[in-house]
């Protein structure tokens, strides 16, 4: 049966499940709407203690399977990701700056919005991973390093053996369930009412903030066009799948399984797609960065601050640091950005309520432009592969 569905393709599947979820959300029963966030809770847990094995069994024997060239090609990824999400949060701060004036109301009223009150699991199962996912990568690194450069071969053919199982996992499991986990997020959603009140107040800067991630999506795959010589539009397209399924699940890691199936219909090599995915899900972070800059603009001026370039040249450059910690999880980032907002913007604790709140509503646009640029990045690595070899 499960075959049957997937002829058709992920990407119809992600799309009809957010649509259900939020026109059953209007009439399911609370009994029903509870069996659903039951098996969203398992499934999580499940997704939380996969995401570190997933990275280490994909990352590892990818740098070893790169060769020498693995130390070169790591650095420039990182770099290049990093560069990524420094253009987006500094391209965001010149288009709100300009936008905001005609955007924003003055007399808007931010008060603090009630945090919703979403319907319990009937139980739960703990499942604690075996490492938080900054130790997987940091093993990651090591191991694959060692490896490229070693003459370990039976523990490189472990790790290739371990990779094979991450595979079935990815193929058996988490792809199959994925859309009835979509499903179950928006169902909920709707229910619970979820960000209706801050939506109402933020419409406006939602609106700008999604067209500002188009506006990214399309500039990084221009690059990417440019450098592997393909369709730029073709490329955004074959990453549909992952976009639609980052705006379901609102987190990068649990998208790594549909981001590197997607990016190898790009024409990029296993191994490369094996390196890159894991590792762009965890330090790419343009998405999170558009949002971030963007609220946090919008809530100074809304409070009557003042916007000083130079005070969030500093932030965004932290900003592009400090979220990489944060994207396991849904609203992983803006929990690891409340530092930085205290610290270099002066946030006292009602702004970040309020950024919480906000960056919630609209998690999985942000999460969405992060997964689907990482196509892009790996597009880029994997030609800058190929010229070496």
């Amino acid at each position: 049966m499960l075959k049957k569905l997937f002829c058709f393709g992920l990407l119809p599947l992600v799309a009809a499940a957010i649509i259900l979820g939020i026109v059953c959300g209007l009439f399911f029963p609370t009994w029903l709407v509870r069996i659903f966030v039951t098996f969203n809770g398992l499934f999580g847990q499940f997704l939380g203690f996969v995401v570190p094995l997933l990275i280490l069994g994909l990352i590892a024997p990818g740098i070893a399977e790169l060769g020498k060239d693995s130390g070169r090609l790591l650095v420039f990824t990182v770099l290049l990701a990093y560069g990524f999400t420094l253009f987006a949060g500094f391209f965001t701060f010149a288009v709100a700056a300009l936008a905001y004036p005609f955007v924003l109301d003055p007399s808007a009223s931010l008060v603090a919005f009630a945090t919703p009150q979403e319907l319990a699991a009937y139980f739960t199962l703990p499942i604690p991973p075996l490492m938080d996912v900054t130790t997987s990568l940091v093993l990651a690194f090591m191991l694959g390093l060692g490896l490229a450069f070693g003459k370990g071969e039976t523990l490189k053919q472990a790790m290739y053996d371990f990779r094979e199982i991450i595979h079935k996992v990815i193929g058996a499991v988490i792809i199959p369930l994925l859309p009835l986990y979509i499903f179950g997020i928006f169902l909920n959603m709707t229910v619970s009412g979820q960000a209706a009140s801050v939506l109402a107040v933020f419409a406006k800067i939602i609106v700008l903030i999604f067209i500002i991630t188009l506006i990214i999506l399309f500039i990084q795959f221009a690059i990417a066009g440019a450098v592997s010589g393909q369709n730029p539009l073709k490329m955004l397209k074959t990453m549909l799948p992952a976009y639609f399924t980052a705006l379901g699940t609102s987190s990068s890691a649990a998208t790594i399984p549909v981001t590197y199936r997607q990016v190898q219909q790009l024409g990029v090599e296993e191994d490369i797609a094996g390196f890159t995915v894991p590792l762009c899900a965890n330090i790419h972070m343009s998405g999170s960065t558009i949002k971030i800059t963007a609220c946090a603009m919008a809530i100074i001026l809304l409070t009557g601050g003042q916007l000083h370039f130079w005070q969030f040249a500093g932030f965004i450059c932290m900003l592009g640091v400090s979220i990489v910690a944060g994207p396991g999880v849904p609203g992983g980032a803006i929990m690891a950005s409340l530092g930085v907002l205290q610290k270099m913007l002066g946030f006292n604790e009602e702004m970040l309520g309020l950024m919480i709140a906000l960056y919630i509503a609209m998690d999985s646009f942000g999460t969405a432009c992060n997964v689907t640029g990482d196509g892009a990045i790996s597009a880029i690595i994997n030609k800058m592969y190929k010229k070496q070899k």
